[in-house]
C-alpha cells in the first residue's frame, strides 16, 4: 500500500511539474517582449534598407506594443551588422533589418565572414528589387555601348558608384570582364550606403551607377537609365533590359536575382525561443496586412509583401547559390 501511495505521489508531482513547466513557458511567451527591441540595419542612414526599417518600426511598434529602436551598423557590406546581431543575446530583442541578398552571400563568399547563411532565420522578405544601371542625366552617354567604349579607350575617366558587395558591383565587374576591359580602367567608388551612392550620381560626383532600381525612385529626375537587370522591360523605367543593352557589345550576361530586403533573427534565437519567434512573425504579418501600412509603404516606394519565414529562407538560399558562381569577381 505504501508503494502504491508513493507511486501516486510521484505521478502527481510529475504532472504538477509538467504543468508548471508549461505555465512558465507560456508566461515567458506572454511576457515577451517586455522591453525595447533593437532593429539593426546593415547600412547607413538614408539607404533603402534604412528607410524600410525606419518606416516599419513605427507600425511594428504599435502592433507588438513595445518600443522599436533602429540602430545603424554600417560597413564591410553588412558584415559588421551581421556579426553584431549574432553576438547579441539570443533572446528576441535584436532583429536584423537589411538587404540580405546579395550582401550576406558576398560577405561569406568574398568578405571572409565567419558566419554562414544558416546562422540567420528570415522572418520575412518584404521588398524585392532589381538592379539599375544609369548615368547622371548631364553626361554625354546615351547607351551601354557608348560608356563601355569610354571606359575601354579612356581609362580612369569614367567614375562609377556602387555599394560594396552589391549586385550592381558584381554586374559592373562582369560587364568589364566580358568586354575584355581591365577592372582598373573604371574609376570605381564603393559606398557603405545606397543613399550615399545615389546622392553621388544625382549630384554629378560620379558619372555611372549600378544599384537597386526601386530604391532609386527618389533620384529619377537626376539620372538617365541605360539598362535594367531583368528578363523583360518594366513600365517604371524607360530602359532596355541588360541583354538588350549589351547586344551591340557582342555578348550576353546572366540575369542575377535582385536585392531582397526584410527582417531576420539569429537561428540560435529561433531554436531557443520558438514561441517568441512566432510572436515576432505573426506581429509582422499583421503589420503588413494593415491597409494603412500598405498605403504608406506604397507611397514611399517601399515593398510590403508578406512572404513568410519558409519561403523567405528558401529564396535567400537560392540567391546564395547563384552568387556563389560569380563571387570571384568581387575578390580583391
Amino acid at each position: 500500500m505504501y508503494t502504491k501511495l508513493l507511486k501516486k505521489t510521484i505521478q502527481l508531482a510529475s504532472v504538477s511539474l509538467l504543468g508548471l513547466g508549461l505555465m512558465t513557458s507560456s508566461m515567458a511567451a506572454d511576457n515577451y517582449p517586455n522591453k525595447a527591441i533593437n532593429v539593426v540595419v546593415g547600412f547607413g542612414i538614408g539607404g533603402s534598407a534604412d528607410r524600410m526599417s525606419r518606416s516599419m518600426s513605427t507600425f511594428f511598434s504599435d502592433e507588438i506594443e513595445q518600443r522599436i529602436k533602429v540602430i545603424n551598423k554600417k560597413g564591410a557590406g553588412t558584415q559588421i551588422a551581421a556579426n553584431y546581431v549574432l553576438k547579441r543575446p539570443a533572446d528576441g530583442y535584436t532583429v536584423f533589418g537589411s538587404t540580405f541578398a546579395p550582401y550576406l552571400a558576398t560577405t561569406i563568399l568574398t568578405g571572409s565572414a565567419k558566419y554562414k547563411i544558416e546562422d540567420f532565420s528570415f522572418i520575412n522578405i518584404q521588398w524585392f528589387d532589381f538592379e539599375l544601371i544609369a548615368v547622371n542625366k548631364d553626361t554625354k552617354f546615351k547607351s551601354m555601348l557608348e560608356i563601355m567604349e569610354e571606359i575601354k579607350n579612356k581609362p580612369k575617366t569614367v567614375k562609377a558608384a556602387v555599394v560594396q558587395g552589391s549586385g550592381g558591383h558584381l554586374i559592373l565587374n562582369l560587364l568589364l570582364k566580358k568586354y575584355g576591359v581591365p577592372l582598373e580602367n573604371l574609376n570605381l567608388v564603393t559606398y557603405s550606403s545606397g543613399g550615399k551612392a545615389r546622392t553621388a550620381v544625382a549630384g554629378g560626383q560620379v558619372d555611372l551607377i549600378a544599384i537597386s532600381a526601386q530604391g532609386s525612385e527618389s533620384i529619377r529626375e537626376f539620372i538617365r537609365p541605360l539598362a535594367i537587370v531583368k528578363d523583360k522591360r518594366m513600365k517604371q523605367w524607360d530602359a532596355p533590359t541588360l541583354n538588350e543593352a549589351v547586344a551591340p557589345l557582342g555578348f550576353k550576361l546572366p540575369v542575377f536575382p535582385g536585392s531582397m530586403r526584410g527582417f531576420a533573427v539569429s537561428t540560435k534565437f529561433k531554436n531557443k525561443y520558438p514561441e517568441r519567434f512566432d510572436i515576432l512573425t505573426q506581429a509582422m504579418k499583421r503589420t503588413l496586412a494593415t491597409k494603412g501600412v500598405q498605403k504608406f509603404l506604397k507611397k514611399s516606394n517601399i515593398g510590403y509583401t508578406w512572404t513568410g519565414p519558409e519561403k523567405s529562407n528558401q529564396l535567400i538560399k537560392d540567391s546564395y547559390d547563384i552568387f556563389k558562381e560569380y563571387a570571384y569577381l568581387l575578390k580583391k
